[in-house]
């Protein structure tokens, strides 16, 4: 999310948990990391050549509307195509080429109804759903740190 649109207020004593979840989070994939690398299990050439398979992935995540789709998959369950064209916002053909690409990439599965009338219903694999459930404490961070260092823009 980025400066400029609805401004998101949580309680302080719901801030406080996601905030303690996440710093437990990064303090145990920091610790895992550290072993890792000093056992020798995985080198940094190793990191590199993993993170530049990942490159797929987190160039289609980053594209306009693809979280938003994951994120109403998610919180609403199965949509419909024109279901999903009104929550987003997102015109005909981006969206087309969206899902097409999120389900060719298995973030999500694409069901058409045997009987009629046909319908096509879209919903997340495994893969989407944690991926979406995995994003939010990356999305919490980036936002509320940029706010914590600019406390009168809005996002």
């Amino acid at each position: 999310m980025k400066p400029g649109g609805s401004e998101v207020t949580l309680s302080e004593e719901i801030a406080l948990k996601i905030e303690e979840k996440i710093a437990h989070t990064v303090q145990g994939i920091e610790k895992t990391l550290r072993e890792i690398l000093e056992k020798g299990e995985i080198s940094f050439d190793d990191m590199k050549t993993l993170l530049e398979s990942l490159k797929p992935s987190f160039s289609l995540l980053s594209q306009k509307w693809v979280l938003e789709i994951l994120y109403s998959l998610l919180i609403l369950g199965p949509l419909g195509f024109n279901d999903l064209k009104r929550i987003t916002g997102a015109n005909s053909r981006s969206l087309s080429s969206k899902l097409k690409a999120l389900v060719q990439e298995e973030f999500i599965e694409r069901k058409v109804s045997e009987t009629p009338p046909v319908r096509t219903t879209y919903l997340l694999t495994e893969r989407g759903r944690i991926t979406a459930l995995l994003s939010l404490p990356l999305l919490y961070y980036i936002v509320f740190s940029y706010r914590a260092k600019n406390p009168l823009s809005l996002f």
